[in-house]
């Protein structure tokens, strides 16, 4: 049985987001086939929570290849979906430090159902804990069609540009 959602009776205003894509790249730094929002639709500051979409199209760098004839979304790409969401709150909210919010984990990732071009996938995002400076957890759900198609719990952590690359 899906979680209780994060966010429901709200009218979203989809083709009016309070942060569209130019707005997501001052914060984010994912570009080209690596961009997985389109816009953000609301923003919780009491709950510290977001809701944001990714217009799928058939234009996706993995649609030839996964699985050719019957394009379904890869799990991995909803899953950063739904972490370029929550590190576009916590930068933007000042939530850790860093120049970028990158995956510490996930925990209880479910997918319930596919997700195909010509879709909107709607992703919910809601932080669960914090430790200052050190991590943060959020909880995320996706939907089309107002079904929930994913969920799960990840953890996000601070990263420095300037921090040592291996060799």
């Amino acid at each position: 049985m899906p979680p209780k959602l994060l966010y429901e009776g709200i009218d979203f205003d989809f083709e009016n987001p309070i942060f569209g894509i130019e707005d997501i790249r001052e914060i984010n730094p994912q570009r080209f086939e690596m961009e997985q929002l389109t816009g953000i639709v609301h923003v919780d500051n009491e709950k510290h929570g977001i809701v944001g979409f990714k217009d799928v199209t058939e234009d996706e760098f993995w649609v030839r290849g996964h699985m050719p004839d019957f394009p379904l979304m890869p799990g991995v790409i909803l899953c950063e979906c739904s972490a370029q969401l929550a590190g576009f709150y916590a930068r933007k909210f000042k939530l850790l430090g860093g120049d970028f919010l990158g995956f510490g984990g996930m925990n209880d990732v479910r997918f319930r159902s596919p997700v195909f071009p010509n879709q909107r996938l709607v992703i919910m995002a809601q932080l669960a804990r914090i430790r200052a400076g050190k991590r943060a957890e959020f909880n995320f759900q996706g939907l089309v069609n107002n079904s929930m198609v994913f969920s799960g719990q990840m953890i996000g952590v601070p990263i420095d540009k300037n921090q040592e690359v291996p060799s």
